[in-house]
C-alpha cells in the first residue's frame, strides 16, 4: 500500500506526477508491470494498493553480486523490452527506469514499479525528472524529450548490469550530467563485445539515430544479436529460466526488503475542499 499525505504532494508539488502515476496504472496491464489494484483517497491521504511483489529490489542483487554474468544481464534486459515497447504502445514513457524500481518476483521474473514520473505522451514533454545518472542528454539540455529517453536509460542499465557501476558517475549531480553531454564512456575489458555494441546503440546522442526510438521501434532491440536466440513469445509467457530465484517462505515473506520506521500517516493533517478538489477524480 503506497499512503500520500495530500498536504505532502501538493506542498512537493507532486499533484500532477501522483495523477498521473494513478491514471497510468489504472490503464495498464502487463506481466512486467506492477499491478494496480485499488485505489482511494480521504480528507488527508491517497491510497493506491499493489500486488506484493517479494523478491525484493534487482538493486539489491546486483550490489551483493558487484556485477551480473551476461546470461543473468541478458534475461532481465528482455523482460524491460518486452515492458517499455508495452508501455510506449500506450503512448507511455516511463523516464524512471534504474535498478532499485525493478522488482523480483517470487519466480524470480521482473516487475516494473513506481510509476511516479510516468507520463502519457502525444509529442514531447519538458519537465527535468529521474535519476540524474539515467537522464538522457535530451532530458538535461530541456530540449523536448519522448519515449527515446527510455531506451537511453536501458543502455545505462545494462552497462551497470554488466559492469557493476552506471557508465556516467560523479560526486555530484553536475559532474554526472557533464560526463553524459560529453558522452565518454570507458569500457571495462571484460564485457561481451555483442552486449557492448547494443549498449552503444542505444546510448546514442542524436535522439533520431537511437536504437528503439527508428521507424521499427522496439523490433529494433529485439533483433539485435545479443538476444540471438531468444523467443520473443517465451519471454512473454515467463517460460525462460529466472537467473535468481529469492529466497521466501511464503507470499508476505518481507525478509528481502530493509526494514524502514512506518511514517505516521495516521497523523497526517486533513486538507481543504480547495486542495480536496485537486484530487477529485482520485
Amino acid at each position: 500500500m503506497k499512503i500520500l499525505a495530500i498536504s505532502d504532494v501538493i506542498r512537493l508539488k507532486q499533484v500532477e506526477h501522483v495523477k498521473n502515476e494513478k491514471n497510468i496504472l489504472q490503464e495498464i496491464r502487463h506481466p512486467f508491470i506492477v499491478n494496480l489494484r485499488w485505489h482511494y483517497r480521504d480528507s488527508a491521504c491517497l491510497y493506491m494498493l499493489f500486488d506484493y511483489v517479494c523478491g525484493g529490489e534487482l538493486f539489491s542483487y546486483l550490489r551483493n553480486a558487484g556485477r551480473f554474468c551476461t546470461s543473468t544481464a541478458n534475461f532481465y534486459t528482455a523482460e524491460i523490452v518486452l515492458a517499455l515497447e508495452y508501455l510506449h504502445s500506450q503512448s507511455v514513457v516511463y523516464r524512471d527506469l534504474k535498478p532499485e524500481n525493478l522488482l523480483l518476483d517470487r519466480d524470480g521474473h521482473l516487475k516494473i514499479t513506481d510509476f511516479g514520473f510516468a507520463k502519457k505522451l502525444t509529442d514531447r514533454t519538458w519537465t527535468l525528472c529521474g535519476t540524474p545518472e539515467y537522464l538522457a542528454p535530451e532530458i538535461i539540455q530541456s530540449k523536448g524529450h519522448n519515449k527515446a529517453v527510455d531506451w537511453w536509460a536501458l543502455g545505462v542499465l545494462i552497462y551497470e548490469m554488466l559492469a557493476g557501476y552506471p557508465p556516467f558517475f560523479d560526486d555530484n549531480p553536475f559532474g554526472i550530467y557533464e560526463k553524459i553531454l560529453a558522452g565518454k564512456i570507458e569500457w571495462p575489458r571484460h564485457l561481451d563485445p555483442v552486449a557492448k555494441d547494443l549498449i552503444k546503440k542505444l546510448l546514442v546522442q542524436d535522439r533520431t539515430k537511437r536504437l528503439g526510438n527508428m521507424k521499427n521501434g522496439a523490433e529494433d532491440v529485439k533483433r539485435h544479436r545479443w538476444f540471438k536466440g531468444i523467443e520473443w513469445q517465451d519471454v512473454y509467457a515467463r517460460k525462460l529460466k529466472p537467473p535468481i530465484i529469492p529466497r521466501v517462505s511464503y507470499d508476505g515473506d518481507t525478509r528481502n526488503f530493509d526494514d524502514y520506521p512506518d511514517a505516521d500517516w495516521k497523523s497526517a493533517p486533513s486538507v481543504g475542499e480547495m486542495e480536496q478538489k485537486l484530487f477529485e477524480d482520485f
